[in-house]
Order: C-alpha cells, then sequence, then structure tokens
C-alpha cells in the first residue's frame, strides 16, 4: 500500500510539472477532464460491476449548469463548479433510483434511456443555446484573486480538482464501502445473504460517480469556456466506455492511460499521418486525420484481443507473475 501511494506521489509531481516540460496547457487539462470522467464511470463498471450507458447526462448536466452558474447569475468560479456537481449528484439521485431496480443489460437500457431524455432537455431548453451551446463563459477568479483566464493558473485548478477526484475514488474503493462494492461485482446474492442492502450501496455509488463526472464536466467547462451537446451525446458515453476498456476496467490507473490514449489519438493521428505519408509518399495516410474514429475502434480491437484486461490490468498481471515465484521460493 506505501509503496502504491508513493507510485502515485510521483506520478502526480510529474503530472505536475508538464507545463513546465513544454507540454500544451490545454491538451494536458482536456486529458485530465476526461481522466476524471473515465475514472468516475469505472468507479461504477470496474469496482462495482454496473454497466451505465448514459453517463455523459452528468457530464453535460454539471458542464450547463456551471456555464449557466458563471455567465448568466455571475457566481464566483469555486461556487459555480459546486453548483454544477451538485446539479450532477442531484440527477444522479433521480436516475439512480429508477435503474437500480434493473440488472444487467436492464439497467443500462435504462441510464441510455434517462440520458436521451436529458440530451433532448439539453436541446430544447432555451438557457442551454440549443445546437450552439453557451459560450463565452467567463472562468473568473479562484478565492478572488488568482485570475483563471491564465492557462497556467487554470491547469493547477484543475490538476487539483482530479487530483481530489482521484483521492475520492481511491479512498472509497479501500475502505469497507468499497470492498462491500467489489463483493457486489463478484457475487451480489452472497452479498445479499450476508445481510447488506445492496440496493442502498448501488445507490451510493451511482451517486458519488455521478457527482465524480460531473466535476469533470464543470472543469471541461472552464477549460473550453463552453458547454455544448456533445458533452452529454450518447456517444460520449461510448467514448468513456472505450476509455476504460481499452486502459483497464476495475484498475486506478487504467481509466487515465485510456483517456490519454483516446485524446492523444483525437488530437495528433491528424500530425502523425502527415507524417506518415511524408515518410512512405502514401497519399491514403493523409485521410487519417479525417478518420479518428475508425482509428480508436482498430485500437479497441487490438486492446480487447491482445489485451484481455486492458493495458494497466495487463500490467499488473505481469507485475504479479514476476512477483509470484519470488514468494513461493521464500515460503
Amino acid at each position: 500500500m506505501n509503496r502504491q501511494i508513493a507510485a502515485y506521489v510521483v506520478l502526480a509531481v510529474l503530472l505536475a510539472l508538464l507545463p513546465f516540460m513544454g507540454v500544451y496547457p490545454i491538451f494536458a487539462m482536456k486529458v485530465m477532464c476526461y481522466a476524471l470522467f473515465a475514472c468516475a464511470f469505472n468507479l461504477l463498471l470496474g469496482f462495482t460491476g454496473l454497466l451505465s450507458f448514459g453517463h455523459a447526462a452528468f457530464l453535460g448536466a454539471a458542464a450547463y449548469a456551471t456555464g449557466h452558474a458563471l455567465k448568466v447569475w455571475g457566481l464566483p468560479t469555486e461556487a459555480g463548479l459546486l453548483f454544477g456537481v451538485a446539479v450532477a449528484a442531484l440527477l444522479g439521485l433521480a436516475v439512480g433510483i429508477l435503474a437500480i431496480r434493473r440488472s444487467g443489460i436492464y439497467f443500462a437500457m435504462i441510464t441510455l434511456a434517462m440520458s436521451q431524455m436529458v440530451f433532448f432537455f439539453f436541446l430544447q431548453a432555451h438557457f442551454t443555446g440549443g445546437e450552439d451551446g453557451l459560450q463565452n463563459v467567463p472562468r473568473g477568479h479562484l478565492f478572488g484573486f488568482i485570475d483563471l483566464r491564465q492557462d497556467i493558473n487554470l491547469y493547477y485548478l484543475v490538476f487539483g480538482l482530479f487530483v481530489i477526484g482521484f483521492a475520492i475514488i481511491w479512498r472509497a474503493i479501500n475502505s469497507p464501502f468499497g470492498q462491500v462494492l467489489k463483493a457486489l461485482r463478484e457475487n451480489e446474492p452472497r452479498a445479499i445473504s450476508l445481510g447488506y442492502d445492496v440496493d442502498r450501496f448501488k445507490l451510493l455509488a451511482f451517486v458519488l460517480s455521478a457527482a465524480l463526472a460531473g466535476l469533470a464536466g464543470s472543469a471541461k467547462t472552464l477549460v473550453f469556456v463552453s458547454a455544448t451537446l456533445s458533452d452529454a451525446t450518447w456517444q460520449m458515453s461510448g467514448l468513456v466506455i472505450l476509455m476504460t476498456l481499452i486502459g483497464g476496467m476495475g484498475t486506478f490507473l487504467g481509466p487515465v492511460i485510456g483517456a490519454f490514449i483516446v485524446v492523444l489519438l483525437e488530437n495528433k493521428v491528424g500530425d502523425f499521418g502527415q507524417a506518415m505519408a511524408t515518410w512512405t509518399g502514401v497519399d491514403w495516410f493523409r485521410q487519417l486525420g479525417e478518420s479518428v474514429t475508425i482509428v480508436i475502434g482498430l485500437i479497441f480491437v487490438i486492446c480487447v484481443m491482445a489485451f484481455r484486461r486492458g493495458i494497466a490490468g495487463e500490467l499488473q498481471a505481469l507485475l504479479q507473475k514476476r512477483r509470484a515465484p519470488r514468494g513461493t521460493t521464500a515460503a
């Protein structure tokens, strides 16, 4: 456990130093927003065993709530972030109360249906801006004096939010509450026979996951100074599933790795295609920038076939195999 915490601290320090290593702050902030979103989703799927097809509803709801609070109501940035998280948590409570009554594919379909209802509400509501969305959302000042219009200041705010969200998930899983969630994932009837109120635990996990997804959505609004319908589409719900499965379901760093890969492909696959076309002389590679979805799908197929546990899951399994002979010999 101490080694694990030390590794996370080292990774956090490296993440904090990225702007000084020449990494574009907006790109790094986008990765952290999506990574937090994927970690929140992984809390539900990887550690509780509940597959939600509508998690984008919480991301989009918090994004619109924060954008409206900052642009129209003129609330401070801190209040806008908290308002977005609160809206996502309340929406998660409403959806969770209905969804946890079913399991398996029926649970997934209920979340998808509710998410589509939320999407069409955002499409038709006057305060969301319809298809144009909320634009020019002011970033404001943190604590009244830190100007968030400067990307470097906003970077460390988003970094802090990501660390807080990741720490909440880590602490929740490494607690008696998290052990019950794992028991539900492995064998729900046995958990019921032990006297646990499984519906209550599922609802708590669902609301916590929705709130953290909302935190990611609120941070994303500050980064891109906008909230659009793309944050609440079913494609976004599918994208977070891809991030989690590619990185490694049921691992802490897997969703972070998956989010980094997906965002990197979305932003750099066109540059890679141009480089390949120049190097090989094949003009077809120049079209890769217009085929990001195909490339992501291809990588997903490769990961499913070659890395059944995801990238982080396979690395963990490899380390466990290397440590096993030592433990056996010592015994």
